[in-house]
């Protein structure tokens, strides 16, 4: 068996809170993590017990949804609520921070960013990241990929081989074989 790194782990972690976004425009995840232990979560959605952009539709000013607080400002606030430092962490996203979370994360004193997916990258947030020190880290998307289902396609396909070396007339076999294929895959 082998094990993920610790860059898929917490980035498979943001991915994992991205699936909670409440924004119909664009799900994020953000995880902040110090001495390889996380610390926050956040996920781009409304304020607690605010309207919800999946219930009413987004309020777009500017092209920008001012309804949704993004992934890493929730992350950051959620450590600002509970008194959890931030100094000298780092963060996992989803997706290359805007410019505004970009000086959230720096006034925060993270010192890394990984993120997964370009997006919309200002050349100002990247030069502000630069010129605070910030160590800015894109993270293979391919690795990010977990199958939690390998064993199980696996054993799958080895069986359609042994029907197919069998070459035998196997048409009832062959049709559920593609029935779990459709169920493994879908």
């Amino acid at each position: 068996m082998n094990r993920i790194s610790w860059d898929q782990y917490f980035m498979a972690q943001s991915h994992l809170l991205a699936l909670r976004s409440t924004c119909t425009r664009l799900a994020v995840g953000a995880t902040i993590v110090r001495d390889k232990r996380i610390i926050a979560g956040g996920y781009n959605g409304s304020i607690a017990g605010g309207e919800h952009c999946i219930d009413e539709g987004c309020y777009v000013i500017d092209n920008h949804c001012v309804r949704t607080i993004h992934a890493e400002m929730n992350a950051i606030l959620q450590c600002a609520k509970f008194g959890v430092p931030t100094s000298d962490a780092e963060i996992y996203v989803t997706h290359f921070p805007c410019l505004q979370c970009c000086k959230a994360i720096i006034q925060a004193g993270i010192k890394t960013v990984y993120y997964a997916e370009d997006y919309k990258n200002h050349p100002y947030g990247i030069e502000l990241f630069q010129k605070a020190g910030v160590e800015v880290l894109k993270v293979d998307s391919e690795e990010l990929t977990i199958d939690f289902k390998q064993a199980e396609k696996r054993a799958l396909v080895d069986e359609i081989l042994s029907l197919i070396e069998n070459k035998e007339d196997q048409a009832e076999s062959v049709q559920k074989l593609r029935e779990e294929a459709d169920k493994l895959f879908s």
